[in-house]
């Protein structure tokens, strides 16, 4: 048996959408980008969504429009993976490391509060793993000194907060769809956001800083989503809420079957719906394995395994800095396991997963 850790999901639906664009000779940025972007943002209950080329080039997308530049601070978490930070250098601004806070992996509002300075700028907010983080805790630190706030929804498509979706949460709110995300487009990106101003500022940025065709008012980039890729994009947005179901139903069996053998499962905070782009464990002191050795014996089983993420952001070597102590997310880092609960999981894996896992506890 070989269960991965994660695996997309695509099928012929997908296949023909692909091929309709194909067929049609319109490849690029086109009309399948502007039905794609529609539907994406009434998805999300936002006024405006606009398509790019990655995650990270949405967050990219998104700090230039907020008028991030060099000289400002944007704080972010240090438990989250490299790209929600190197968006913030490739602005020529400098990120600032929070802590997470223990239980749900997210940014902690304390360690922002402690963390703002004149030339903070913005903070992003990673919904790590598929569950919102404090919204209302980070959004108050924001508003209190006219600060950007923006969603990291990379892996938090159909995520909720109080009721209200991912993407329509912050001032701007930045999507991933690479392929083993909730949704994917193959390789691509969205934007978010219910501003005016900051949605034309983003559409500028992401086609060369052209106010119309060869007139550029902005050094700009070429981060423009295209009609293959919003095809695939239009085929899974409708497969998401199933998709999204069966994540949650799947993390729900491993939370009642994983209970007693020793791991630490997901803790989710009141008022969200997680949606469980990872379901991750943590392995605590004193369990009967070490880490490797925990995900060498699943491996052995045919169950894969992955660590997200094994060294925090601020203790990478570009950003590596005494003046950056995060000791939850040192951790975690040290700590936390992701099982597979991706929609291809099957009742049988599940019940192989958790078996496995009771053998290694026992033995």
């Amino acid at each position: 048996m070989k269960i991965p850790v994660a695996r997309p999901l695509v099928g012929e639906e997908e296949v023909e959408a692909v091929a309709g664009v194909l067929r049609s000779g319109m490849l690029a940025q086109g009309s399948v980008v502007t039905e794609f972007e529609s539907r994406f943002a009434e998805y999300c209950g936002a006024r405006h969504a606009i398509g790019v080329n990655s995650g990270t080039a949405a967050l990219h997308a998104a700090l230039l429009a907020a008028g991030v530049g060099p000289g400002d601070s944007v704080i972010v978490p240090a438990f989250t993976f490299f790209a929600t930070a190197s968006s913030v250098s490739m602005c020529g601004a400098t990120p600032l490391f929070a802590d997470v806070d223990p239980r749900t992996f997210n940014i902690d509002p304390e360690s922002v509060r402690d963390l703002l300075r004149p030339d903070t700028r913005a903070v992003i907010g990673v919904h790590l793993f598929g569950q919102p983080f404090d919204v209302a805790a980070v959004r108050a630190l924001c508003d209190d000194r006219d600060l950007v706030l923006i969603e990291d929804a990379a892996q938090a498509h159909g995520a909720e907060y109080r009721g209200k979706r991912a993407g329509s949460l912050a001032d701007l709110a930045c999507f991933s769809f690479y392929p083993t995300k909730n949704m994917t487009t193959g390789e691509g990106g969205m934007v978010t956001t219910d501003d005016d101003a900051l949605a034309e500022r983003v559409r500028l940025f992401i086609n060369h800083g052209q106010s119309k065709k060869y007139l550029h008012s902005a050094v700009g980039y070429n981060y423009r989503m295209t009609n293959i890729a919003a095809a695939i994009g239009l085929v899974q947005l409708d497969r998401l809420r199933g998709f999204n179901e069966r994540r949650i139903r799947n993390a729900r069996y491993l939370d009642r079957h994983l209970a007693g053998t020793g791991l630490v499962t997901p803790y989710v905070a009141p008022g969200v719906r997680h949606v469980y782009h990872q379901y991750v464990v943590k392995i605590p002191a004193g369990y009967p394995l070490a880490r490797d050795a925990f995900m060498n014996a699943l491996a052995e089983r045919g169950i894969g395994t992955a660590v997200h993420y094994p060294i925090p952001v601020n203790r990478q070597p570009v950003y590596q800095s005494e003046d950056a102590s995060c000791p939850v997310s040192d951790d975690l880092a040290a700590s936390v396991v992701s099982l597979p609960v991706h929609p291809s999981v099957t009742d049988e894996d599940l019940a192989y997963i958790c078996d496995a896992v009771r053998e290694l506890q026992e033995a």
